[in-house]
């Protein structure tokens, strides 16, 4: 009854000419991307907000919720952060390549699920679905060159921040990829940085941003809370891995809000992974630099 109640009362906003969701603004600017500006009617506002609390449960809040546990263990477990690890692309089913590869096309597929339901939120409110937040083919080579150019900035700073706090011993030792040499590895990979971009781009950026304008609260309080939240869900790492995302975050809503697309943030943070789940698949145990468990 909860659940019947809720849709109607979107669709009535939907319907309404004064409705906030129905002329919500550009990506980027104003009320659709975390601008504050004006103020969502009671019901829409309580609607809108439930509709934002139930996808993040279902993707990446739940996500840091986990993360805040782990790092819980890891911290009260005997020995050094640096002497843990922390695998991000392993094994399912060892020994066994065909049902590992059943597996790990499982695990991307159901990753994305949260996305499609976004897109379906986003097309109810006649705002063009997944377009609203520029995540479309309509400006190819401007998502690819802005992102090329923003993942060889972050990629590179990144790295010496993981190094530097895995030194400093705040960061457990990450492991990109421990999968068996079989012939899927490096699709499977490629497939799963891809996932990663995606999934991070649309929900924590584009979709946050859009809700939180849409309920009213100021930009830098949406900037803030988007940035916590991608700390927050990679503080598996350990307190490196929280600070130095929560840093990006607060880079690519910058960014989101002057070019008004996630494509390029998608583009930049898909190459990121790319490079660093492959790079390690060739260098781990082949340079003296690069930590492994």
């Amino acid at each position: 009854m909860v659940a019947k109640s809720g849709i109607a009362e979107v669709e009535e906003a939907v319907q309404s000419d004064t409705s906030p969701v129905a002329d919500a603004d550009v990506p980027g600017q104003g009320r659709g991307s975390g601008g504050g500006a004006g103020v969502a009617e009671e019901p829409c506002r309580r609607v809108l907000r439930s509709e934002t609390l139930i996808v993040l449960a279902l993707s990446l809040g739940a996500s840091a919720v986990s993360a805040v546990i782990s790092f819980v263990g890891s911290v009260t477990k005997p020995g050094g952060l640096k002497d843990q690890a922390a695998t991000l692309n392993g094994s399912h089913a060892p020994g066994r390549p065909w049902l590992d590869l059943a597996w790990q096309l499982f695990g991307i597929a159901t990753a994305l699920v949260p996305v499609v339901l976004v897109a379906h939120l986003l097309l109810r409110e006649r705002a063009g679905g997944l377009s609203a937040i520029g995540f479309d083919r309509r400006r190819p080579f401007f998502d690819l060159s802005r992102g090329t150019a923003l993942a060889a900035v972050i990629g590179g700073s990144g790295l010496l921040l993981y190094l530097g706090a895995r030194a400093a011993g705040f960061n457990l030792t990450v492991v990109p990829e421990a999968l068996p040499d079989v012939w899927w590895k490096i699709p499977v990979l490629i497939a799963s940085a891809v996932q990663n971009a995606v999934l991070e781009e649309v929900i924590v950026v584009g979709y946050l941003l859009r809700r939180l304008g849409q309920l009213g609260w100021a930009p830098m309080a949406a900037l803030a809370a988007s940035a916590v939240l991608r700390g927050s869900y990679h503080l598996y790492q350990g307190i490196g891995g929280f600070f130095g995302n929560m840093v990006m975050g607060v880079i690519f809503v910058l960014l989101y809000r002057r070019w008004g697309r996630v494509g390029p943030l998608v583009a930049a943070h898909a190459l990121i992974d790319i490079v660093a789940f492959l790079g390690y698949a060739l260098l781990a145990g082949r340079v003296g630099w690069l930590p492994t468990p």
